[in-house]
């Protein structure tokens, strides 16, 4: 099946470079998104031009696709699954969560001449990064896209409750299952407190498993494919 790959802040389509291969190799067609703003030079883009990307992508799948969203784009995956709930097979959230209606969509970072810049490793010290290499950060930093204003001060606006339909896979990459099971509970992350349908997945690396960890990575998406 299509499986539809939406990358985190900072990031554009190709660091899905290593995951697209595995996932060809299992049987399914892999369909990185490119997202207005990451990547493509606009500093001018919105949150609901990004949106629309995603949707673009579900709506050009032969069949419902499988929509994996990596970080802050567990909310863009989720925005695609409340707007076509019906043609929306599954979402995979790694290493994310979505958004609740009315918050803002990534508004982490300080905001400079209009865009929000990669902040260094400071903040993400400890899991989040201790299987990246040197080489790695060097990389990953000297690469990074700052993300437009537009897109992380968007407002999330959720609107059809059938989303809470549509099967939720997360992966838990730097966090256990054990942990997000908690923050569900606690209250912290109230639309995957809805959801009829909830499976979590452990997966033991870093916040960017698709760098350190692809073809694992690419496993559990296949295997969480409906119909694998």
């Amino acid at each position: 099946m299509d499986i539809l790959l939406i990358a985190g802040l900072w990031l554009d389509a190709s660091v899905w470079d290593d995951v697209v291969p595995a996932l060809e190799k299992l049987g399914h067609r892999p369909v990185p998104i490119a997202l207005p703003g990451q990547g493509d030079g606009s500093a001018s883009a919105t949150l609901d031009d990004q949106v629309a990307a995603v949707l673009a992508a579900v709506d050009a799948a032969p069949a419902p696709p499988l929509v994996v969203g990596h970080s802050a784009a567990a909310t863009l995956a989720w925005l695609a699954a409340d707007a076509r709930p019906e043609r929306v097979a599954k979402v995979a959230l790694v290493g994310g969560f979505p958004a609740a209606d009315g918050q803002p969509y990534a508004d982490f970072f300080e905001v400079n001449d209009g865009v929000m810049p990669f902040p260094g490793w400071g903040p993400f010290d400890g899991p989040d990064s201790a299987d990246l290499s040197e080489e790695a950060r060097r990389d990953f930093e000297a690469a990074a896209i700052s993300v437009p204003a537009g897109v992380s001060k968007g407002v999330v606006r959720l609107t059809d409750e059938r989303r809470f339909d549509v099967p939720v896979l997360v992966v838990c990459p730097e966090f256990t299952p054990a942990q997000a099971e908690e923050w569900i509970a606690a209250g912290d992350l109230p639309e995957l407190a809805r959801a009829k349908h909830l499976d979590l997945v452990d997966l033991d690396s870093g916040h960017w498993p698709m760098f350190t960890r692809p073809v694992e990575l690419a496993r559990l998406l296949a295997d969480a494919a409906p119909g694998a």
